[in-house]
């Protein structure tokens, strides 16, 4: 008999705690919910995907990756293009200065001699309809950017943060967790990687002169060292990016500052003004790698989850912000009928991106190949290439049309 008086059926009793564990359930282990996509990744390309696809209504979660280790400063700056700062800024995800500093001059050494320097583009060498550059690269604070994206999330009601996959069932999921993604294996998607044997080594320095927007790179034995402007116009900020191999990357972080220092000038010299270590040393292992697939049946990989490239060209996001741009393209022009998930229509983004990717790895491998030569023979032909770009005016033209985007 129940509290009421009334007598219970034979199985009264099981039904009603069979209930309260259903219920239990419920409450303890909620039904995931729907969503038309889900981007695993809230770094720089899933935050940027995620705004794309709230203009066009969509209804997207975004999984949040793990916190990384908190570290004393993050030193990163990535060199942004014409395309890639445009596609920010209409999303309101644009930094500002001093997060932002423009690059109106890139100066290339080789080491033999060779010397390439590159300008904006006059309005003759200009491409036939182009607007004329700002710049030839924007160098972005890593941390400011991902800052300005998650502001910008905050006005995007159609984006909602969840805290694992299993919260959102969704048509499409787009894999945007970076090179050491844990989702390509689950859908399949097979992983290539050739190692370069090398790192990139990166601080801050500050110079006795203002760095007048000069972006600056030395070619030599197979090392790659560049000096980036940071800290806006007018400052005397600059942002350094060493590829090395990898016990000399070792080497130079166990340096004292003064000796660091020292290492760097005699690459060189006094071309930057005389510099001192403003912050922390850090690095990270260099490859180049790439997906077998990039699409399959309700799911695409985007960013380094997708590809990899030598960060010479500082192109890697670059390469990142066009993947998710071409996909919410395709997303938007899909027929009525389609699916967002539907494999052709995935595959359009694939074909759209691969060959432009692949282009640049190609080049950069290429590159990264020729300078770690150390023969003389080859010196002189690099030497000899340099010179032959610099003197060719169409073909430095094109280089430089093809930096800004």
């Amino acid at each position: 008999m129940d509290a009421s008086g009334a007598q219970e059926g034979p199985y009264g009793g099981i039904q009603t705690r069979l209930s309260a564990l259903i219920l239990h359930c419920l409450l303890k282990c909620p039904m995931p919910k729907n969503f038309d996509v889900c981007i695993r990744g809230d770094g720089i390309v899933g935050r940027t995907l995620a705004l794309l696809l709230a203009r066009e209504r969509l209804r997207v979660a975004l999984v949040a990756q793990p916190a990384p280790i908190p570290v004393a400063e993050d030193v990163r700056a990535y060199a942004l293009n014409g395309v890639s700062r445009a596609l920010l800024m209409q999303l309101r995800a644009w930094p500002t200065t001093p997060a932002v500093t423009p690059v109106s001059e890139m100066r290339v050494w080789g080491d033999s001699g060779g010397r390439l320097d590159f300008t904006l583009p006059t309005s003759s060498a200009a491409a036939p309809g182009a607007r004329p550059s700002e710049a030839l690269a924007w160098i972005v604070d890593v941390p400011a950017l991902e800052q300005q994206l998650a502001e910008a999330l905050r006005f995007a009601p159609e984006v909602e943060y969840v805290s694992s996959p299993e919260e959102a069932a969704a048509k499409l999921t787009v894999v945007c967790e970076g090179q050491k993604s844990s989702s390509r294996h689950e859908f399949g998607a097979g992983w290539t990687v050739k190692p370069y044997d090398q790192k990139a080594v990166a601080a801050r320095l500050e110079s006795d002169r203002p760095h007048g927007g000069v972006a600056r790179q030395w070619f030599g034995q197979g090392d790659v060292l560049g000096l980036l402007p940071v800290a806006g116009a007018g400052a005397n900020a600059l942002a350094l990016v060493w590829s090395v191999p990898v016990a000399r990357a070792d080497a130079l972080q166990k340096m004292s500052p003064d000796q660091l220092v020292a290492t760097v000038q005699q690459v060189c010299g006094d071309e930057a003004g005389q510099l001192q270590l403003s912050g922390p040393v850090a690095s990270w292992p260099l490859n180049l790698s790439s997906a077998e697939r990039w699409v399959g049946p309700g799911w695409a990989l985007a960013g380094d989850a997708a590809h990899t490239v030598h960060p010479m060209a500082g192109q890697g996001l670059n390469l990142g912000l066009a993947d998710v741009k071409a996909l919410a393209e395709v997303l938007r022009g899909r027929e009525y009928w389609r699916s967002l998930g539907d494999e052709k229509l995935l595959r359009r983004y694939e074909r759209a991106r691969k060959a432009d990717v692949l282009a640049m790895a190609t080049v950069t491998d290429g590159l990264h190949g020729l300078f770690a030569h150390t023969d003389a023979r080859w010196q002189a032909l690099r030497n000899w290439g340099m010179k032959g770009v610099a003197r060719s005016g169409p073909l430095k033209a094109w280089l430089t049309r093809q930096a800004t985007g």
